[in-house]
């Protein structure tokens, strides 16, 4: 399980250049994040205000409008991953540097030409198209029925409330 908090100051969204040396996606670009302590597991946001901290140096009063928008689920080698991705925004552009990678604030308009790991660039693709949104995205990794890889996007909702 893993927590991600895609973060923007005014239309610059901050990404990390993975450090070569991580064993997951050497060298691309993705977001802070991380995987869940043990006593996280039932608190995702608990977890990536931890990672931003960690990473970032940001605390959660520098912070406006954090909110849990997708989970992404996958299979990888046999391992089932869900990852809660949180949006938001801060006032502060100085972040501190960690040694999983280099953080940049990247304007929105280039983020994409990065080499972003499928998954997570996907995820940006439909982000940038719908833009925040009322509701939590489920994303399913898979396979299109020409069999090129896909993200299959359901909103989660409660078919008791409507």
């Amino acid at each position: 399980m893993i927590a991600t908090a895609i973060l923007f100051h005014q239309n610059d969204m901050l990404m990390m250049k993975r450090s070569p040396y991580r064993t997951l996606s050497p060298g691309m670009w993705a977001a802070v994040g991380g995987h869940l302590e043990p006593h996280e597991i039932n608190d995702p946001e608990s977890a990536v205000l931890r990672e931003i901290h960690e990473e970032t140096g940001l605390l959660p009063e520098d912070l406006r409008d954090l909110r849990l928008q997708y989970i992404l689920i996958r299979l990888n080698q046999q391992e089932v991953r869900q990852q809660f991705i949180y949006t938001g925004r801060t006032g502060k552009r100085t972040v501190n540097q960690t040694d999983e990678g280099e953080l940049f604030w990247i304007p929105r308009e280039q983020v994409l030409n990065r080499e972003i790991p499928f998954i997570f660039h996907r995820l940006l693709e439909h982000y940038f198209e719908h833009g925040p949104s009322p509701h939590v995205w489920v994303g399913t990794a898979g396979y299109e029925p020409d069999g090129s890889p896909a993200v299959h996007w359901t909103e989660l909702v409660d078919p008791q409330q409507r």
